[in-house]
């Protein structure tokens, strides 16, 4: 069996050629002359999966190692018989992770306390529901939209985006859809932007089309946003560099790359392939999962005094630094702009190991394992445990 894979996809080529014969290829550069004598192709969200790639091939398993699929046209698939897997869930863990980084950042950098802000979440799927559970954990009122599970389950917990837009922050977690009752293309337009609250935070880390650029960019200069945090850019690889300049945060569409979630990903499409092709799975995560790099943190008695944020803030740095990845994003400025496309892209070619929070031990004094720290600390994600 022949198999055509995105080189991005971490361990394809160990973990798949248990199963046939891995070809690896840039997930931008793959073309129809690539996969033409292929039996199976493995992308992720970069590769457009069409009838103009795949009409001349042999194709016939398709898996995207990503949560969305909005850049595989899987009517064709289906029209074709070819058989298709994604991996919802695998990286929602690393998102939500991603976004409680970005919301302590912002805490510390404009000296305000996270508990007791609002935050309006919008979408609450696999990656959506985790951001609220971490945020509520965190002391945070957190207010939901998801009009598709609205007329699903008929739960008032789900309230009208205009209900949102009192927060104090706004975060999306979507998927890019073009047309119907729920499009969210530029979901996040001059409309939405000037209804919200003055002074509210802005967080996108679902696809870059899902807000308007212009219309940001002029929410910016106005004033009506206190600060922005984005992972996603309309026009990817070739991002706006003004936007660059001005957010607070700003990263390589990598919210989702924890290795873990890599991990996750993988393997869901390597079990969906073996069961397309009747085969049987030989490998797990213990195959390809080291051991964290930062397995246990202690938290010294004498900072319980520093506040609970603060602590959480600077554990959580200890795992993730999410401002290095915002450093190394703003690099593009200061390459010629025939090379900011390339540089974009390897930036997420390159990105390092990042491990989930649950990898973590935080070994806390006993007056605070069960109390207000160790609950946030445990609620976003840590393992806990008390001084012995």
């Amino acid at each position: 069996m022949k198999i055509v894979a995105d080189q991005n996809i971490p361990f394809v080529d160990a973990c798949f050629s248990s199963i046939g014969q891995v070809s690896v290829c840039p997930g931008r550069q793959l073309t129809a002359e690539h996969v033409a004598e292929a039996d199976m192709l493995l992308v992720r969200s970069v590769t457009k999966v069409n009838e103009t790639l795949l009409k001349d091939s042999r194709v016939k398993f398709v898996a995207t190692a990503t949560i969305g699929v909005e850049h595989v046209d899987t009517a064709y698939l289906a029209e074709r018989g070819i058989g298709f897997a994604s991996a919802p869930g695998s990286n929602a863990n690393s998102v939500a992770e991603y976004v409680v980084a970005a919301l302590l950042v912002l805490g510390k950098k404009y000296k305000f306390a996270l508990a007791g802000k609002s935050i309006g979440v919008v979408g609450v799927g696999c990656v959506g529901s985790r951001v609220a559970r971490k945020c509520a954990a965190m002391g945070m009122t957190v207010l939901l939209n998801d009009p598709p599970l609205a007329r699903q389950t008929g739960d008032s917990k789900y309230r009208p985006l205009s209900d949102l837009y009192g927060c104090d922050f706004i975060t999306l977690h979507t998927p890019l859809t073009q047309e119907g009752t729920d499009k969210t293309y530029h979901l996040a337009d001059a409309a939405f932007f000037a209804a919200i609250k003055k002074g509210a935070f802005f967080i996108n880390t679902s696809r870059g089309g899902v807000h308007d650029t212009a219309a940001l960019k002029n929410a910016m200069a106005a004033g009506t946003l206190d600060g922005v945090v984005l992972d996603v850019w309309e026009h990817e690889p070739n991002i706006d560099p003004e936007l660059l300049r001005k957010v607070d945060l700003s990263t390589p569409h990598i919210a989702g790359y924890s290795f873990d979630g890599k991990v996750a990903g993988l393997l869901m499409i390597y079990r969906a392939a073996c069961k397309h092709f009747g085969l049987t799975p030989t490998h797990t995560e213990a195959d390809f999962l080291p051991a964290p790099k930062v397995p246990e943190i202690v938290i010294d008695p004498a900072r319980l005094g520093d506040g609970i944020e603060r602590i959480v803030h600077d554990t959580v740095q200890q795992v993730y630094v999410i401002n290095r990845d915002d450093f190394n994003t703003r690099e593009i400025l200061t390459v010629p702009d025939s090379e900011r496309v390339a540089f974009f892209d390897r930036l997420r070619k390159e990105y390092p190991e990042r491990r989930e929070f649950q990898n973590t031990v935080v070994v806390l004094p006993n007056s605070a394992a069960g109390h207000d720290l160790g609950k946030i600390l445990s609620g976003i994600g840590f393992q806990i445990r008390g001084q012995q």
